[in-house]
């Protein structure tokens, strides 16, 4: 099962719906920040109870959308991997420190990434910075969260990133991190309750330009420092989210430098049972609203 938010065509309203790879059935709801007001308990019943009499429709014939919506925020986890640590000390100047400490310290970096609105969904262009010479997609598992810091589903996230601004200072970390096109997530949510193992996870990325690949990479989540429920923990200890959190888990995939994305690029990150969320590349800001 895959929970879907989606389309039918130009001009409709978006709708929920679970997916078994064939059939979409829709769960009325009316966002996805519906359910995740619910708890985890009443979330799973609300998709597994979704019945025949409900409308469905072909998933062939649906366009999937973002999996995020109304005010749920997008948020991000880094220096969770080793090889985050390495390339991120790699990259900086005069600040290496800063990244050897947070790997092993006691509180994770966590960062806002983005507000529902500003995500891009399956096949929408993601993009780098025109003040930025250097700049990587960053596959990473992404944990939904519900109301009540209870962990519903997983997603694909592509964490854009400028190297060079976030290189230049950490403390320009926003801009390097949070800006138009810098986010993107889908193709769908897999319930929390389908995945047995979230840290037995494969992830790919393949990075293509005029038609050929230019850069590929596999990892896995069994590398992540960090466990899942001490990452939600953090995030929730001194906020509230009432229509829940997307929390990306952080990245062990980066091209190595002086790779960087370029305008035309299509960057497709796969996780297991969960899927494919491929986007395309543009360079400065990519066009809002009528083609985000």
């Amino acid at each position: 099962m895959d929970i879907i938010r989606f389309t039918t065509g130009a001009g409709t309203e978006p709708r929920i719906g679970v997916s078994d790879g064939e059939v979409v059935t829709e769960l009325g709801a009316a966002t996805l920040a519906e359910l995740l007001r619910q708890p985890a308990a009443q979330f799973r019943r609300r998709c597994q109870d979704a019945g025949q009499s409900n409308p469905s429709h072909q998933l062939e014939d649906v366009t999937a959308l973002a999996p995020v919506d109304e005010r749920t925020e997008v948020w991000a986890a880094g220096v969770t991997y080793e090889l985050s640590q390495r390339e991120r000390m790699k990259e900086s100047v005069g600040a290496a420190a800063f990244y050897r400490q947070v790997y092993d310290a006691e509180r994770p970096e966590l960062f806002f990434k983005s507000a529902a609105w500003r995500v891009a969904g399956p096949g929408r262009p993601i993009a780098v910075r025109a003040d930025s010479v250097i700049d990587v997609p960053e596959p990473e598992l992404a944990l939904v969260i519900n109301a009540h810091a209870e962990i519903c589903g997983y997603t694909i996230c592509n964490d854009v990133s400028s190297r060079t601004i976030e290189g230049e200072n950490p403390l320009y970390l926003p801009q390097a991190k949070i800006y138009l096109g810098s986010c993107a997530l889908g193709p769908v949510i897999r319930p929390a309750w389908e995945v047995p193992d979230p840290y037995l996870l494969t992830i790919t990325l393949m990075i293509t330009r005029d038609g050929s690949g230019i850069w590929a990479g596999t990892a896995s989540t069994a590398g992540l420092h960090r466990k899942l429920g001490d990452l939600v923990e953090h995030l929730y200890r001194a906020d509230v989210f009432p229509d829940g959190a997307i929390l990306a888990t952080g990245t062990s995939l980066v091209p190595e430098l002086p790779f960087s994305l370029a305008d035309g690029d299509v960057v497709s990150i796969g996780i297991d049972g969960i899927g494919v969320l491929t986007n395309p590349v543009v360079r400065g800001r990519p066009p809002w609203p009528a083609d985000f």
